[in-house]
């Protein structure tokens, strides 16, 4: 199989992986099957590589690369996260090193606070990085959350008003900014040999430090409150300003009730409802 055989591959990206990867051979699929990008990990002159590819609706790609070329070096130099080998932003296709190890979601490494705290560190030396003042952040994150309410979903029309009023209601304040992975959570982990690495980073950008922890709280830390200390022990602090961090979780459970009926993952739409639910009752 090369990478012509590949459907979700344009002309150009085929093009672009031909020349960096001559007579590359294609040993799996790695693609969660509901975002329009496509992973492929393959073996080019006897190293495995992973190969990211988006298609005409991908808003992802352009951000990982991002990441790779301007935040990544302090998980890159102690093997924490993938060495980046070739990339295109505008034809949205990149190539990394692959990285050992196997998913921490699903495994039993999930249960462990040890994973937990090598999570918060490694979370703490991305946060590290460039912090400084957005004047426009709050504004734009509430302009999106109205935007998701104003699309298709299955939130009901009272709780929709309910949240619709509350975003209407915030400040929109300057905040800080750190580079942030976007995803925090175990399907973007990997451990390898009791040591956690980190994929996937197609949802990274400047936002407030805490908001990387928000689909943990929803997750993790709710079913088992002692990997939340472990976490924020290897972090070294806890970033959730009261006010604010209610701001962000509302805005991440609209994301995620909304997201996931679009794409059609079910079981994070009702993530993403009791979500909503958790925290209009403390709004």
């Amino acid at each position: 199989m090369t990478f012509a055989d590949i459907a979700p591959l344009s002309p150009q990206q085929v093009q672009l992986l031909d020349a960096w990867l001559p007579g590359a051979e294609i040993v799996r699929d790695h693609g969660w099957g509901l975002v329009a990008t496509t992973v492929l990990e393959v073996v080019h002159d006897g190293d495995r590589l992973i190969v990211k590819a988006g298609g005409e609706t991908d808003g992802h790609i352009q951000r990982e690369v991002r990441a790779h070329r301007e935040w990544l070096r302090p998980w890159v130099a102690h093997g924490h996260a993938p060495r980046l080998v070739q990339a295109d932003a505008g034809a949205k296709v990149l190539v990394t090193r692959y990285l050992p190890g196997r998913l921490v979601l699903g495994d039993a490494a999930a249960d462990e606070p040890e994973t937990y705290r090598q999570a918060g560190s490694l979370l703490a030396r991305l946060h590290a990085q460039d912090p400084h003042l957005d004047a426009d952040h709050e504004r734009r994150e509430n302009a999106k959350a109205i935007a998701w309410l104003d699309g298709p979903h299955r939130i009901d029309t009272f709780t929709e008003q309910r949240l619709r009023s509350l975003v209407a209601s915030w400040p929109g304040e300057p905040v800080t900014v750190v580079p942030t992975h976007g995803d925090w959570q175990p399907r973007n982990w990997l451990i390898d040999d009791g040591t956690v690495r980190v994929i996937d980073f197609g949802r990274a950008d400047l936002r407030p430090p805490m908001t990387d922890l928000t689909r943990l709280a929803a997750q993790d830390f709710a079913r088992n409150p002692s990997l939340e200390e472990a976490f924020l022990d290897g972090y070294g602090s806890d970033p959730r300003e009261p006010a604010a961090w209610l701001r962000t979780r509302v805005r991440e459970a609209i994301g995620t009730a909304c997201w996931s009926y679009a794409v059609g993952d079910t079981s994070f739409e009702a993530q993403g409802h009791w979500m909503v639910a958790d925290v209009l009752a403390e709004a």
